[in-house]
């Protein structure tokens, strides 16, 4: 790490009444891992015990109309990252949290703001900053969702590339006026810097993929002069898919007494309630069996990943012609056309998906629980974030990879060695729907 003279240092009597502010937490208890088991705790006394914690989202005792728009969404059990960061983050513990996609980390931070605000006309409280514009736009829709039985609270999204006197509009009307601020960190500092924003009231600072903006110096010292405006006393979260040893502590200069939960043993990113098998069968036989499988299994919606556009094309024209109306996702088709297509499939419109590896990642449909990989992908991250699409939030679902060649056996070995998964055949009399459809 460069510009280590730029990092933010309490000075010693800043700390001095900090014990009033974070909740007493042991340190025994201070770093966990994602089954909730304590760093600090013998390998004999390790287990997931995360039910201790919470077992449904009414655990966590939240308002009645956050409760109604996660029952909406169709989230039925918080993540483990959820069960053990949401209960210390609504007591206003400093949260620090590496968690790869798909596991709900956005979710900790966005119900625990949306637990925590009380919205007074004209004043933020909450500041959370990311690195992309994309990822800026992708938090403030979370932020919609969630509090849509909340109509006094109020959300903005400000970031590069477009006209600052629409920002400026907004943050001047009073009754406008955003409680949550999602931003990236360039244009939250313009704004705040010609003081046309003002950070007195804010009492939750957050920064998502904090490694990303805290790795590069200018980016950096953008956080930092927007943190300088805010006050002392306040709550900080970082959260983060990847969080090396370097970066921790550059994370934790800007937090006080943190709960660190590092999900960083790959192994623990098998995805609980989630059905694994494979076929063996010939590159001939592909469409016959996805046929069949289509006609036999029940399904809300079901994902295809295929290697490439032109198969993706052509395999969704046959499934059309066989009756089984879908669609296809890829990189051959124009944004606008894309975004309409993910829209009418995220919609329940259409439930049969072909899509390539640009629906690989990030993707976040509840109903999705039967994942298909016509064509097995050529690495174990690759297959993760595939079948990851119907096991999100640990939910139920069904995984299927269809293996055809010596080259997808090797693929296949090296996923039940890197996540100490078995894999087993698909049974030939088909699998009972209640194991994987939620009830």
């Amino acid at each position: 790490m460069s510009g280590e003279e730029d990092l933010i240092d309490y000075s010693d009597d800043e700390q001095l009444d900090t014990k009033e502010t974070v909740p007493a937490v042991s340190a025994d208890a201070k770093k966990v891992d994602a089954n909730g088991a304590s760093a600090t705790q013998g390998a004999d006394k390790k287990g997931s015990y995360v039910g201790i914690h919470s077992t449904g989202f009414r655990d966590f005792l939240l308002k009645p109309e956050l409760l109604r728009a996660i029952v909406d969404c169709g989230f039925e059990h918080p993540s483990e990252v959820q069960q053990v960061c949401i209960p210390q983050s609504i007591l206003g513990t400093d949260v620090l949290c590496q968690a790869k996609s798909g596991l709900g980390k956005t979710a900790v931070f966005v119900l625990t703001t949306l637990q925590q605000v009380d919205p007074v006309p004209g004043e933020t409280s909450v500041l959370v900053m990311c690195h992309t514009r994309e990822l800026a736009y992708q938090i403030k829709n979370e932020y919609a969702r969630f509090s849509k039985y909340m109509p006094d609270v109020k959300t903005a999204v400000f970031y590069g590339g477009t006209p600052m006197q629409k920002d400026i509009e907004v943050l001047k009307n009073k009754e406008q006026h955003p409680h949550i601020i999602v931003a990236t960190p360039g244009r939250l500092n313009a704004l705040v810097r010609d003081k046309h924003l003002r950070l007195g009231s804010v009492k939750v600072f957050v920064l998502d993929e904090c490694d990303k903006m805290l790795e590069q110096i200018d980016m950096r010292r953008d956080v930092q002069e927007i943190f300088r405006a805010t006050p002392q006393q306040k709550q900080v979260m970082m959260f983060s898919a990847t969080l090396s040893q370097d970066i921790r502590p550059v994370c934790k200069k800007f937090m006080q007494s943190p709960l660190e939960i590092y999900v960083d043993d790959e192994t623990k990113l098998t995805l609980h309630g989630l059905q694994q098998y494979y076929i063996k069968l010939e590159e001939k036989e592909k469409n016959r069996k996805l046929n069949d499988l289509l006609d036999q299994l029940q399904f809300n919606q079901v994902i295809i990943f295929v290697k490439s556009t032109q198969r993706a094309t052509e395999l969704n024209r046959l499934l059309t012609e066989c009756n089984f109306p879908s669609i296809a996702v890829h990189s051959g088709i124009p944004q606008e056309e894309r975004i309409a297509r993910y829209k009418q499939f995220k919609e329940f419109k259409m439930r049969i998906c072909v899509a390539t590896d640009v629906f690989g990642r990030g993707i976040d449909i509840e109903r999705i629980n039967l994942a298909i990989n016509y064509d097995l992908p050529a690495d174990p991250d690759s297959y993760l974030h595939r079948v990851g699409r119907a096991g999100r939030f640990g939910t139920k679902g069904l995984s299927i990879s269809f293996v055809s060649s010596k080259e997808d056996a090797e693929v296949l070995d090296k996923i039940m060695e890197r996540f100490e998964v078995s894999l087993d055949p698909f049974p030939e009399g088909g699998i009972d729907a209640a194991t994987y459809m939620n009830t």
